[in-house]
This record gives structure tokens, C-alpha cells and sequence, in this order.
């Protein structure tokens, strides 16, 4: 079996990290992964704001926290020191679809690095608030963006998961 393959196979989503910061240059290769993932057309219609800052890595937390209902004081990053924002542009009917290739992309890109990686949604609604709008538009982006999901990233703390059963009846046959 091809690397690709065997990696494909062995990511998991980590949920617990520790609080080491992601080296530049993992987080550049990883958002490069990103930015070569298949989309709509080759419109290329995703775009990718990586966020290392804390203070604003708390900020977001916080946000999504609130938005997924949780007690104040829940990390729903479980403590990851880096995210990668994926957002579509919401003008190109593919949006949805080309920014989860390049969470794909970017999560195997992290497995094959040593780094942890996990899907975060509620990023739709974070980008809907006013909040969002202002951050989009102090980082100079227009036009008009969905939230597609936060990119976790981080070195795993404890033991990395095992891969769990695959479930039956899932691929049917038409030869």
C-alpha cells in the first residue's frame, strides 16, 4: 500500500494537545496542501486564514463555545495552539464542497507531519456575525465568505488513537 494510502487509513481526529507552538514552516506546508486540493472548476474559490495568535485563538473559541451551547470555559479546540480557517466564496456554487477538499487536504498534510488535526465546525456561524465581517475585512478580504471549518492543529497529547471498525454495507456494486 502507497503512503498516501496507509496515511489516509491512520489519521484520526486528536482532541487533546499540547500547548507547543506549530512551527512556521509545518503550518506552511500544511496550508500549501490546502491550496492544491481539487475545487470546483479550478476556481480555486477557498481561502485560508491561519490564526496562532492566542489572543484571538481564545477569542474564536469562545465564540464557538457559545454558539455550540457549551459551558463558558470549554475550549472546543481542545487546547490545539493553531487553527487554519477555511472559508468558501459564497458566489461559487462549489464553495461547500472545495473548502472540505482543502480540510482534507490539510488534516493528511498534518498526519504526514507528526501533528494532530481535528475538524471544528460552526465556522458558518461565526463568519454570519458582525464580528466575523470585521475580521475578514481588517484582513483586507472582500467580497462575501461562509465559514466552511476551523483546522485544529497541534502536537497530540497522550496516546493517538486507534483506528475503530469500519462499518459494514457501505459500498454497493453496479458491474
Amino acid at each position: 500500500m502507497s503512503d498516501v494510502l496507509t496515511k489516509m487509513k491512520t489519521r484520526r481526529s486528536i482532541r487533546k494537545y499540547k500547548p507547543d507552538a506549530v512551527p512556521q514552516e509545518l503550518l506552511d506546508q500544511i496550508i500549501e496542501a490546502g491550496l492544491y486540493a481539487a475545487s470546483g472548476k479550478g476556481q480555486q474559490a477557498a481561502i485560508i486564514i491561519q490564526v496562532t495568535q492566542k489572543e484571538l485563538r481564545d477569542k474564536i473559541a469562545e465564540m464557538n463555545a457559545e454558539i455550540g451551547g457549551w459551558d463558558k470555559g470549554f475550549d472546543p479546540f481542545y487546547g490545539a495552539p493553531a487553527m487554519l480557517i477555511v472559508l468558501g466564496r459564497k458566489d461559487w456554487p462549489t464553495h461547500v464542497y472545495d473548502g472540505s477538499l482543502v480540510m482534507g487536504n490539510m488534516m493528511l498534510a498534518a498526519h504526514e507531519l507528526g501533528l494532530g488535526s481535528c475538524w471544528i465546525h460552526r465556522a458558518k456561524e461565526e463568519f454570519e456575525t458582525e464580528w466575523g465581517k470585521e475580521l475578514l475585512k481588517s484582513l483586507g478580504i472582500e467580497g462575501e465568505y461562509e465559514g466552511i471549518g476551523h483546522c485544529a492543529l497541534g502536537y497530540i497529547d497522550g496516546a493517538y488513537p486507534a483506528e475503530p471498525a469500519r462499518k459494514e454495507n457501505r459500498v454497493y456494486y453496479i458491474k
